[in-house]
């Protein structure tokens, strides 16, 4: 394969991507993701991934790029990274005992030719206490995390039920990911 390089900062996907290979580079893209509009939260998802990723093709000619994006879709409201305690305790309070999704958008370009897809886990969480609220509000974890949730780190207690690939609700579905990859 080309020089594989990851379009995003995040540490999970970066973990998730080294399941794979550990023969790549991250670079960040300067795409303007609040000038993206879309008229579902999974559409939205794959146009911010397909910036990101064309963003650092287009600095990075002759390699293969990798962009992501990841959205929680509480009845069609996205819920992307919270911007303060508030809106933390406001979105973990919309996913208390509740059914949500898990979109991710992956996209994969050359240059000259781009893939794109989405992948969307359906995800339920028991019924939160206020106090759980204010409790994990209170730590770090929320912050840097769609829905103001880490699966993979204390909202595991919460979790009910999944269908789909748990790796999209990390921000990564390894397996469709990889296959994408290997095409290129």
């Amino acid at each position: 394969m080309k020089d594989l390089i990851l379009a995003s900062q995040s540490p999970r996907r970066k973990e998730l991507l080294s399941l794979y290979t550990t023969d790549f580079t991250v670079c960040v893209s300067d795409f303007d993701e609040d000038a993206v509009t879309a008229d579902s939260p999974a559409r939205l998802v794959e146009q911010l991934a397909r910036g990101k990723c064309l963003a650092v093709a287009k600095e990075h000619p002759g390699a293969v790029v990798l962009g992501c994006d990841t959205v929680v879709d509480v009845n069609g409201e996205v819920f992307g990274k919270p911007h303060s305690p508030d809106d933390a305790r406001r979105m973990l309070r919309a996913l208390s005992g509740a059914t949500h999704y898990v979109h991710t958008g992956v996209c994969v370009s050359d240059g000259t030719r781009t893939e794109s897809f989405v992948d969307t886990c359906k995800v339920t969480f028991f019924p939160l206490s206020e106090e759980e609220i204010e409790r994990y509000a209170a730590t770090e974890e929320p912050y840097d995390k769609a829905g103001a949730y880490a699966i993979q780190g204390r909202a595991a207690v919460w979790l009910d039920a999944i269908e789909g690939d748990y790796y999209t609700i990390m921000g990564l579905p390894v397996s469709r990911t990889v296959r994408l990859l290997e095409q290129f």
